[in-house]
């Protein structure tokens, strides 16, 4: 039996920025997993979830058809996954072969509540992953990040594939995306396995040191919220608001640019204040493109934290979810976690996952 795992993350700066090619963002990868086995099988195949048994299907209207958004159903990045993968392990020789694949993820919790810590990324790293090994297939962490974000991408469709790097590379990453319209353009003119060992341009996979008292803390507000949807609104401002995007996506890259460079630095206060600025650039965005990212809730957990010296934010596209503290570790804590408890803010005792 193969087994193969990868694990959540969440966005510590730079949304929907790092959506636009060659901008910056700053991801973690956490120490919660999804995992997948495989089995041979000479009968039949199948593919089974414990936790996505009863998943939804969101659809709208067009005319007479229901139209299915499929985003964020992960059994479509599972199969999305398993066709890629096939795709390259036939170009490698290999014969293609029958098995049980099983999913299993600690993302969500036991009851079902649902963090926003990256479920679909993870579920396709962890399926390419397992795939890679049941086929004997030999792929560095770029080349695996790259089959992994082709297959994200062709059920996705948007997004900047910056939680595949966090899945693939673990730890503190400093990332900005391919030039999507490229990966378009040459994916008809040359084979899968041409595409995974050539240079993707303006992909950039860095990894951070985090200064040794840095603390981050995580709080999960209730209230899930749909990254897909979230993106597709603000690419709606993007055409109707165009100088205010710009920008936005200017304020956003020097701000980016300016926290990596506190990591390299080893300057927690650097890092601080640019998480900070990020905040007040993201709450800029939503002013002009209407799109609610800080929650009240989220609001108050910001304001609980930065009461007693943490920096604090939204996580990811906001609307709900996760947001972020980084602290001090030598502040006391405990407080602001009771604090947290009573506004139903719950905290996520996570740590960051690093790749071995």
């Amino acid at each position: 039996m193969i087994t193969a795992k990868a694990p959540g993350k969440l966005y510590i700066a730079g949304e929907y920025a790092v959506v636009e090619t060659g901008f910056p963002a700053i991801i973690v990868a956490l120490n919660q997993f999804v995992t997948v086995t495989i089995e041979e099988s000479h009968e039949y195949g199948s593919i089974v979830s414990k936790q996505y048994q009863e998943n939804s299907l969101y659809w709208q209207r067009q005319g007479d058809e229901m139209v299915f958004d499929n985003r964020d159903n992960p059994f479509h990045y599972i199969l999305s996954a398993i066709r890629l993968t096939e795709q390259y392990a036939r170009q490698a020789g290999k014969t293609l072969r029958v098995y049980h694949l099983r999913v299993n993820s600690d993302l969500d919790s036991a009851d079902g509540k649902k963090y926003g810590l990256g479920s679909s990324a993870a579920v396709t790293v962890a399926t390419v992953k397992a795939l890679c090994a049941f086929y004997e297939l030999s792929l560095s962490n770029d080349q695996l990040y790259k089959l992994a974000a082709i297959a994200h991408l062709d059920v996705q469709g948007n997004g900047s594939l910056g939680d595949i790097a966090a899945s693939v590379f673990g730890g503190w990453v400093a990332y900005r995306s391919f030039d999507k319209q490229w990966l378009a353009d040459i994916r008809p003119t040359v084979s899968l396995t041409e595409l995974l060992e050539m240079p993707w341009p303006n992909l950039s996979i860095e990894l951070l040191t985090p200064p040794a008292e840095l603390s981050l803390l995580i709080g999960w507000t209730g209230s899930p919220a749909s990254t897909s949807h979230l993106v597709d609104k603000i690419a709606l401002a993007k055409t109707e608001r165009q100088a205010d995007y710009q920008n936005f996506l200017a304020a956003s890259k020097a701000c980016l640019e300016a926290m990596v460079e506190g990591f390299r630095r080893n300057d927690l206060a650097q890092i601080q204040a640019e998480l900070r600025h990020n905040r007040a650039i993201l709450q800029d965005l939503a002013h002009f493109s209407h799109v609610a990212i800080e929650t009240p809730i989220l609001q108050k957990m910001g304001a609980l934290a930065e009461a007693i010296g943490g920096a604090a934010k939204t996580s990811g596209a906001g609307g709900g979810d996760c947001g972020i503290v980084i602290i001090d570790r030598a502040i006391e804590t405990e407080a602001l976690f009771e604090q947290w408890r009573a506004n139903q803010i719950e905290r996520l005792n996570l740590a960051v996952h690093l790749v071995d």
